[in-house]
């Protein structure tokens, strides 16, 4: 089964990745500071999501490091490519 995933402002202020089922555990939290938030006005998911991207393209990069590549994938792509899920 395929999973979405989301990313919610909730009522406290809190952002969170979640799958689009709405499960009620989220996958991640981003809590902002009261100083944060009068910085990044209107710009509080577009902050959380550029969050989120370098999480994942960093996991992506360590597990490549590590050698967790599928091998499949290997093959199909240049040295230097990178593939983020």
């Amino acid at each position: 089964m395929l999973s979405y995933l989301e990313l919610v402002e909730l009522a406290n202020g809190d952002v969170v990745l979640q799958r689009s089922e709405g499960d009620e555990n989220p996958l991640v939290t981003i809590k902002f500071s009261k100083e944060t938030r009068e910085h990044i006005v209107g710009s509080v998911l577009d902050v959380a999501r550029a969050m989120v991207q370098a999480g994942i393209e960093a996991a992506a990069t360590s597990a490549e490091e590590d050698g967790f590549v599928d091998e499949e994938d290997e093959d199909d792509q240049e040295p230097d490519a990178k593939t983020v899920h």
